[in-house]
């Protein structure tokens, strides 16, 4: 009979060299799917890099409602025929949301400093208009600028850069990136229509048909100030948003003050009395039109101090 050790001869391969063969294609099998697992790992961290990863959502805060005269039509709401409201009355305002970044390990944000950055670009971009193809331009990925398109479809808007800074897509590093390439556009006075205004900070419909009103009144605003004009409209409510708004030079329309008649006179804000009117009229009908200024009229008399230091701010077409 053969051996064992000739039988192994005649085939050629021995047990111990199988064995041997299969355990190295395991090695190497083995340290491939570590070094993909390693890879993909780091891809991952890279990529969550610029994403925030918690959201705290606090509950809504509410604010009192002032009471109003009995059948006024009030800012927030339609008129009130039963009379004004008790002190109880409340409205809710927005949600607070506040962006905060979970504590990573020291490897992890090792990887995270030494990963290569994406190809990205920085350029002037509106948050509110910008489209999703952009936004991944910028840095954001797909579903980043998902996101971002999605708050806007849902009626959100970015009224200035530190709101788009909140956005729990948007994370600090990439915020610093971009700070400077935000253009919001400012909205001007004598071109917003009421939804325009409408969209402010701390205007509803009410103060907004009214912020159009005054400014036919007007014949255009010439300064912001003018907003302080109308009714229930406060320092607190101009604060909230004058960085929003603008009166651009070009978009101003001086006001006719020495062409229009008296009829038409009488219905400016800063006039409203129809003997003011006439004796304005008189006034440039018995004086050379050299001497027309607002200070003549009050060195007349024919307007108050409280008129002169209105109209003296307007922007007045020259005789």
């Amino acid at each position: 009979m053969e051996s064992s050790d000739s039988k192994e001869k005649k085939s050629g391969l021995s047990e111990s060299f199988i064995i041997g063969v299969i355990a190295i294609v395991f090695l190497v099998v083995g340290y491939q799917t570590a070094l993909f697992i390693h890879q993909a790992s780091v891809m991952k961290i890279a990529a969550n890099r610029d994403e925030p990863d918690t959201v705290y959502v606090y509950v809504p805060k509410y604010a009192a409602v002032p009471d109003l005269p009995y059948g006024q039509k009030g800012p927030d709401g339609p008129e009130t025929p039963d009379g004004p409201k008790g002190p109880g009355r409340e409205k809710s305002e927005a949600l607070l949301v506040e962006k905060r970044m979970a504590v990573h390990s020291p490897r992890a944000e090792a990887v995270r400093e030494n990963a290569p950055p994406r190809n990205i670009e920085s350029f002037v971009f509106n948050p509110n208009t910008v489209s999703i193809e952009d936004l991944c331009r910028l840095g954001f990925t797909r579903k980043q600028a998902g996101a971002i398109d999605n708050y806007r479809q849902k009626g959100g808007r970015f009224r200035r850069k530190e709101d788009f800074a909140k956005s729990y897509v948007v994370a600090d590093s990439v915020y610093r990136r971009l700070e400077t390439y935000i253009d919001i556009p400012l909205t001007d006075l004598n071109v917003a229509d009421s939804a325009a205004f409408d969209a402010l900070p701390g205007i509803g419909g009410w103060f907004a048909t009214k912020m159009v009103e005054h400014r036919e009144a007007l014949g255009g605003y010439s300064y912001k100030e003018q907003l302080l004009d109308i009714y229930r409209f406060d320092q607190e409510k101009y604060d909230a948003l004058k960085d929003l708004i603008t009166v651009s030079p070009e978009h101003i329309t001086p006001y006719p003050l020495w062409t229009l008649p008296a009829d038409s006179l009488r219905r400016h804000p800063y006039i409203r009395n129809y003997e003011t009117a006439k004796s304005i009229v008189f006034f440039r009908e018995n004086t050379p039109p050299d001497q027309w200024t607002v200070d003549a009229l009050l060195a007349a008399g024919i307007l108050t101090e409280d008129q002169w230091n209105s109209l003296s701010g307007c922007c007045i077409a020259l005789p």
